[in-house]
């Protein structure tokens, strides 16, 4: 115990080191001093004392079913111990997850919900995270980026959660890739990629806005470039829940279609994965030299705790997504689930996927991916995926009159 306590002290006055250079203050008022489990028959608790007063967030993720609190521009020096015995939690852990995020994750054994509450100290304040079994069935367990909160009756009767919970939406960035003088993949009769996947996301921005309470972000919303590094810098600026890249390729393989959804890995699932990444990467080819020095930081010691959470979050999404996708009859390539380097799903703590509509190269794709009511549909199939992964119970959108 007291080797651990020392490494974590350790590991947390590095952290404080490294951040403290570009940010004195917030490393000097917002440090976690300790962190005190404790279990009854009814409910799991835990203690954060910290020094200052943080901004936290509790998270509901899936696979396995975890409930986490996220503590912004706060660093801990305090030991976690295992769980006491209880009926809740089986494991607990913790570290940072970006440069401003530090995060403990509870790992459950059912479903649960959680409520996170605070009291002033005469050095900061107490967070005080109290977890429950749920009330209301495997919606409870959902995976949710917002605060936890009571069951409530709705119009699909009680004990089922409202659509968004009070005070908090989902955000959501939809990043329409190429644009401006990267046209992207362009079919033999003309039509360019970039044109394609900017009425995507514009389709897919209106059906997730009429779907509840859901905040979206286009990274462009006209014929603009804008280079693959800022594009997934807006998403970390907006803190999006999920970020979805809308792209629809070419390949050389005149017979290939469908769609596909890929997840960053630094080496690709197969070949075909690698070609498309290498394909849209290129994009930045167009970037002036501000925005490809790809210099180093002190941060990227930090890089592995950075990523590990948000890399299972967009596995378990991308997963969810095909699995959506082929029970509302969309169109998928074999193996339609893959990975790949791409760039513009390296933000380190948001969920990001890439989606591949289907190929220009493909007269059949092509006829598609310029349909309008298939875009319509195509926009409400993966709206509606995006409001189920999230445990909503959403409402189908209002008609007029």
């Amino acid at each position: 115990m007291a080797a651990e306590l020392a490494r974590t002290v350790l590991a947390a006055v590095v952290a404080l080191l490294l951040w403290g250079a570009q940010s004195p203050v917030l490393a000097e008022d917002r440090i976690i001093t300790a962190v005190t489990q404790a279990a009854d028959a009814d409910a799991f608790t835990v203690a954060f004392d910290v020094i200052g007063k943080p901004e936290a967030r509790v998270l509901h993720l899936r696979n396995p079913e975890r409930i986490a609190v996220d503590f912004e521009d706060t660093l801990s020096a305090a030991a976690l111990d295992a769980p006491p015995d209880n009926p809740l939690v089986s494991a607990s852990r913790h570290g940072l997850v970006a440069a401003d995020r530090y995060r403990f994750i509870f790992t459950l054994k059912g479903a649960a919900s959680a409520e996170l509450d605070r009291a002033a100290t005469t050095t900061g304040e107490t967070l005080s995270l109290t977890i429950r079994p749920a009330t209301y069935g495997k919606v409870a367990a959902a995976p949710s980026f917002r605060p936890a909160r009571a069951p409530e009756t709705t119009d699909a009767g009680p004990d089922v959660p409202a659509a968004v919970p009070q005070g908090r939406v989902l955000k959501v960035v939809l990043d329409a890739g190429h644009g401006g003088v990267d046209k992207g993949a362009v079919s033999k009769s003309g039509t360019q990629e970039k044109e394609i996947n900017l009425a995507m996301a514009l389709a897919l921005r209106d059906a997730l806005q009429a779907r509840g309470d859901v905040e979206v972000t286009l990274t462009r919303d006209d014929d603009t470039f804008i280079p693959l590094e800022e594009r997934a810098a807006i998403g970390r600026r907006e803190r999006a829940d999920l970020f979805i890249s809308i792209h629809a390729d070419s390949i050389r393989y005149a017979d290939l279609r469908g769609a596909t959804v890929y997840t960053l890995s630094e080496t690709a699932s197969d070949e075909l994965s690698r070609e498309i990444a290498a394909s849209e990467n290129a994009a930045d080819r167009f970037a002036g030299e501000e925005w490809q020095r790809d210099e180093p930081t002190v941060f990227d010691i930090l890089l592995d705790l950075t990523r590990r959470e948000t890399v299972s979050f967009s596995e378990h999404f991308a997963s969810s997504l095909v699995k959506d996708l082929r029970r509302e009859d969309i169109r998928l390539i074999n193996r339609p689930k893959r990975s790949a380097g791409f760039k513009v799903l390296t933000a380190p703590d948001v969920p990001s996927v890439l989606v591949e509509l289907g190929f220009l190269s493909n007269r059949e794709d092509e006829k598609l991916l310029t349909d309008a009511a298939w875009r319509k549909d195509t926009a409400a199939a993966i709206a509606r995926a995006v409001m189920d992964f999230f445990g909503e119970k959403v409402a189908e959108p209002r008609k007029p009159g």
